[in-house]
């Protein structure tokens, strides 16, 4: 049986999105230049709450952040700003991933902290909303996600380069039901959007002294979108003659990860959205689960910094909110310091969270009753921050 109507109406639908694609490319091309917090006064930083444990973490990293730059805040250099309405209730109730309004307000901010946001899902009971996180990274143009992993003692020393704003997830809401029998979702790869998260990524091996950038695909089986990422990445390479170039096949390096011998080989790794999102969970892991790590996603005018981990209802559902982990915000308050340039803060902030989190542990959260409660937490990283003996504690760590 020939389904021409079907097809047709497939065809309508996969000719819009190619126009949005195209134009989105032209959007990339035309670029702009990246902005200088040295010259902004104040910074305005964005708090986002977010859904379910969201606003219970939020507020105990927001007390530390509060904390750390109480002098900047108190000379007018740094402003918190709370922005309300992207809970998933709110986005329900005008039907729209991220409401006008809001995107507005996020926009008068320079840089933002946000809790995890609930992403509705089939069956779930909310309706079929595109994920918040992913528009506000387009509207945003937020393309690279850089999601840092260290442990000292398995030297374990990574930073992962996901590239956000392409891939499945940017047309994940627009796949399209052809028949009853054939569904179908798209993946999109672009050259600049491509070029600039390789680039990006080349870069930062080339500030650190980083002698070695890994990109990782499934060139082999995907080879159109994947071929053009790996492609690019091969280009921008030559580029840069200092910094040893490999790629690796998704399925390989996620085992590669857990190989002792192997994974300390690897320093920064650059890969596609989906890829990118999976092998960081996995990454997060070795450091104590993605409760613990942090995300930075960054663009040209606006950053976000971001828990890796989702809104986790079922602890507010079962009452448990208050024990959720708030590492995982203050790991990104870390990022969000360093990118503002406010690196000794930020310095101070990371071996606080070293030594509550992974050495001394004298506050263990398990998320229920039976351990400590996230206030609890952020009063003992404020408590460490206190110590004039904090950088040789840290430095016992790193042993």
């Amino acid at each position: 049986m020939i389904h021409t109507e079907a097809i047709e109406k497939a065809k309508e639908h996969f000719a819009k999105l190619l126009e949005e694609q195209l134009l989105r490319v032209d959007q990339i091309k035309a670029g702009e230049d990246w902005a200088d917090y040295s010259k902004l006064q104040p910074i305005i930083i964005g708090v986002v709450g977010g859904d379910g444990i969201g606003p219970y973490i939020t507020k105990e990293a927001v007390r530390v952040l509060e904390y750390v730059l109480q002098k900047e805040i108190a000379e007018g250099k740094v402003e918190l700003r709370d922005i309300p309405g992207l809970d998933i209730e709110s986005r329900v109730k005008i039907m729209k991933a991220l409401p006008e309004d809001v995107l507005a307000a996020l926009k008068e901010c320079h840089v933002i902290l946000k809790g995890p946001l609930t992403t509705p899902k089939k069956g779930d009971k909310w309706p079929n909303l595109e994920s918040a996180n992913v528009s506000m990274r387009r509207e945003l143009d937020l393309f690279a996600n850089v999601r840092p992993v260290k442990v000292p003692e398995k030297g374990i020393d990574w930073i992962f380069y996901r590239e956000n704003t392409e891939g499945e997830y940017v047309l994940g809401s627009k796949g399209y039901n052809v028949t009853d029998d054939l569904a179908v979702d798209f993946k999109v790869i672009t050259t600049p959007g491509a070029e600039r998260i390789v680039r990006l990524a080349f870069e930062y091996a080339k500030k650190n002294g980083i002698k070695r950038v890994s990109a990782v695909t499934k060139a082999n089986v995907i080879k159109a979108t994947d071929g053009k990422f790996l492609e690019t990445a091969r280009r921008v390479a030559r580029e840069y003659p200092d910094i040893e170039f490999d790629d690796w096949f998704v399925d390989i390096m996620a085992a590669k990860l857990v190989d002792e011998k192997r994974r300390k080989d690897f320093k920064v790794i650059v890969l596609p959205n989906l890829y990118g999102d999976i092998l960081t969970d996995e990454a997060a892991e070795f450091q104590g689960g993605v409760g613990t790590a942090g995300s930075a996603n960054i663009g040209k005018r606006y950053a976000m910094f971001e828990a890796i981990h989702g809104s986790a209802p079922r602890m507010v559902e079962e009452g448990r909110a208050i024990y959720a982990d708030p590492a995982s915000m203050m790991r990104a308050c870390v990022m969000l310091l360093r990118h503002i340039g406010f690196v000794d803060q930020a310095g101070k902030m990371e071996m606080a969270l070293d030594i509550c989190g992974q050495l001394e542990k004298k506050v263990v959260l398990t998320g229920r009753s039976d351990g400590a409660t996230g206030a609890q937490f952020a009063d003992y990283v404020m408590q460490t921050l206190q110590d004039p003996e904090l950088e040789s504690r840290a430095k016992g760590y790193k042993k």
